[in-house]
């Protein structure tokens, strides 16, 4: 794998592990290091978008699967909140 790909796979995982909230670290770091090495570079590039949203908004739609805050529908958000801890 190209060097590129793996530094761009570590910044998605360290931005997952180091949220702000104990409860977002533990429930993105365990989606993130699940999928990381089978997803491929379109994929990383959507769990990108995904985790620039803040938090609660993501919380929110994990939990109670509030669309309203802007979460994009595509295959990511749909495996988010499907993921089981």
């Amino acid at each position: 794998m190209n060097n590129k790909l793996e530094t761009f796979k570590k910044k998605l995982i360290y931005r997952a592990s180091y949220r702000g909230t104990k409860e977002m670290d533990m429930l993105l770091s365990k989606f993130v290091h699940k999928y990381i090495d089978i997803w491929n570079e379109t994929y990383l590039n959507e769990l990108e978008e995904f985790l620039n949203y803040e938090d609660e908004v993501i919380l929110n739609y994990y939990r109670d699967n509030i669309k309203r805050n802007g979460i994009e529908k595509n295959k990511i958000s749909e495996i988010f909140k499907n993921f089981k801890i």
